[in-house]
């Protein structure tokens, strides 16, 4: 129940190589391929089979020191990556930091908890019950209709969800026809690792309790967003940056830094993300200026785990770590000592 409100209420959305047997080449560039109906694709060739990604950041400040591992979404799907090194360092850790982010949950208990679910359910759709083609400008909806035959079929129950549901719909859609992968590839892997070796795991995300939630999803089903540019920007992600995903998620399994730093990062998730911290269902309940505190808490807890422990390990999205005021950055201001891989 909680994933669930978290996910309608937050949109939930929401790194050198080493040479090792086994370890599949970098795949040839993307050939242009002309369809019979005069149509340019890209044809997407992603890396499979035992990657090393890329390698650590390394925080330190004295003797002690913080490993900082870059994640990225998606990833290619028929990858395994080559973790030994994480869990080396892991193993002589005193902690290990958690990945930034929010959660949100509320005090009812499992059962309330999945009575809600229809409502959540339901919560997805146009206030009205007007489908994409009523609420969607006209030229707008026809870039919709262009690629959902080619990545969702024939699904209509998806034409009566608000645009920014049916949005993430198809971009999943086309991750998965792409051969890419949302779910986590570190983080599991880091999980165990941490349990394995008794390392004690900190969160460090933003929490936010949603009081009367199911007041909350009656809100939340009766109001508009503003959810259109996130719409516009989700189908221009697919129409155009599908070749480039494909190249980041490469360069990731491949642990090519150069490449990641030189490919562009156009996330659609930051117009997705504002259309739903715009309402005011969100502001009533403290989901203001969260970007600013979702850094502030990961870099305080970052700054505490340096000041008492040897070593530690930590994960960032790899896209904060190549900004150049990203966290770590904020952390080389401050005096820390901070090298790339």
């Amino acid at each position: 129940m909680r994933l669930l409100l978290a996910c309608l209420l937050l949109v939930c959305t929401p790194f050198p190589a080493i040479a090792q047997a086994g370890v599949e080449p970098s795949p040839e560039p993307m050939q242009p391929i002309i369809t019979d109906d005069g149509v340019l694709e890209m044809e997407t060739m992603v890396v499979s089979g035992v990657q090393p990604g890329p390698g650590m950041w390394k925080v330190s400040k004295g003797d002690n020191v913080m490993w900082v591992m870059g994640t990225l979404t998606p990833l290619p799907k028929g990858m395994t990556w080559l973790s030994r090194d994480v869990e080396a360092v892991i193993a002589q850790a005193q902690e290990v930091i958690q990945s930034p982010g929010v959660t949100a949950g509320s005090d009812i208990g499992m059962v309330r908890g999945a009575l809600l679910i229809p409502s959540l359910l339901k919560a997805r759709q146009n206030p009205g019950g007007e489908t994409l083609v009523q609420v969607l400008p006209p030229e707008l909806y026809a870039r919709w209709q262009a690629l959902k035959p080619t990545y969702m079929g024939r699904d209509q129950g998806v034409e009566k969800w608000r645009p920014i549901f049916a949005a993430r719909e198809l971009y999943e859609a086309a991750m998965k026809k792409a051969g890419l992968t949302e779910s986590g590839v570190v983080g599991p892997v880091v999980r165990k690792a941490a349990k394995q070796h008794g390392v004690k795991s900190t969160p460090s995300a933003v929490k936010i309790k949603i009081d009367k939630p199911k007041q909350a999803i009656k809100e939340f089903a009766s109001s508009s967003l503003g959810d259109q540019e996130c719409f516009a920007k989700t189908l221009g992600r697919i129409e155009t940056d599908l070749p480039t995903m494909t190249a980041r998620a490469n360069a990731w399994a491949t642990g090519d830094i150069e490449a990641l730093r030189a490919l562009p990062y156009d996330d659609q998730n930051r117009a997705c993300i504002d259309a739903v911290l715009e309402t005011s269902i969100a502001k009533k309940r403290g989901m203001d200026r969260l970007a600013q505190r979702i850094e502030a808490a990961w870099l305080e807890t970052a700054e505490g785990a340096l000041a008492r422990n040897q070593v530690t390990f930590a994960t960032l999205p790899i896209s904060l770590l190549l900004k150049r005021d990203g966290y770590l950055a904020k952390l080389r201001a401050k005096g820390y000592v901070v090298e790339e891989p």
